[in-house]
């Protein structure tokens, strides 16, 4: 078995809020993102709340496909949970119960997941990774994602290869919401992806579209990719993990084994 200091650093950096008003922002994410040789997973809500619907045609849709062509992740997002304030690490309990996929059971989280791949494909697009809003997923959400076929489910400490029954641990870094607080935030996220890439393993970075707008955390987010690189971080998306699962040391299945 290698020692933990010996396991090769991965980094998954995502994407959310990916809406009509926001795509410029992200755009300008995804080439700052290509010139590193870093793909995006990008976190897709088929109706969006806060948004209204999505079309088709819709220049946002023709977006994310065309970043699918050049090797970005779909990811689904939920199915029409509300835009709450704040980032998922942040909330309070409040909040959490609050989260689409959080307390569902095995029956009602398939029905949701039936509506949202029926949404997705009215959009021409399809995937079998799922990431719950603010990343909590209930035990039967994860029953029905395996009975509807879907392959990895990113939660906030761990992404889920849901075929092969393994647990990839690594917890999810972002920028916390707050005027005051948000240099303490960047800072934060920084050195919070600087010490994981370090010790090696998962490194995972989350960035909500709606604060690219904003040039603090924007920086704070290039910096943290690029210090992740700089410590050997090997890009990968959310796609990655159900190949990844035959390459990557022993880690921890659902029953809690070693593999």
């Amino acid at each position: 078995m290698r020692r933990h200091e010996d396991v090769p650093s991965r980094l998954v950096v995502s994407l959310s809020g990916i809406s009509g008003r926001t795509v410029r922002h992200c755009a300008e994410l995804a080439a700052d993102l290509d010139r590193r040789g870093v793909p995006l997973s990008l976190l897709l809500t088929p109706r969006p709340t806060h948004g209204g619907r999505l079309d088709a045609g819709a220049p946002v849709l023709r977006w994310v496909r065309l970043r699918q062509s050049t090797g970005d992740a779909l990811v689904l997002h939920g199915f029409a949970h509300p835009d709450l304030p704040g980032a998922g690490w942040v909330a309070g309990a409040r909040l959490w119960r609050r989260a689409e996929f959080s307390a569902l059971p095995t029956h009602e989280a398939g029905l949701r997941l039936l509506a949202a791949r029926a949404a997705l494909e009215r959009l021409e697009l399809r995937t079998d990774c799922f990431a719950p809003p603010r990343w909590i997923a209930s035990p039967g959400t994860r029953t029905a994602l395996r009975r509807h076929g879907f392959a990895v489910c990113a939660e906030g400490a761990a992404v889920r290869d849901l075929r092969a029954d393994v647990v990839h641990r690594g917890r999810v870094h972002g920028v916390g919401r707050g005027d005051v607080a948000e240099p303490w935030w960047c800072w934060a996220l920084v050195t919070g992806v600087a010490r994981a890439a370090r010790r090696g393993g998962l490194v995972r970075l989350a960035i909500d579209a709606v604060d690219l707008a904003r040039p603090g955390p924007r920086q704070a987010v290039l910096d943290a990719v690029d210090i992740a690189l700089h410590h050997g971080a090997e890009p990968m998306t959310y796609a990655s993990f159900v190949s990844a699962a035959r390459q990557d040391p022993p880690v921890v299945g659902e029953a809690g084994r070693r593999r």
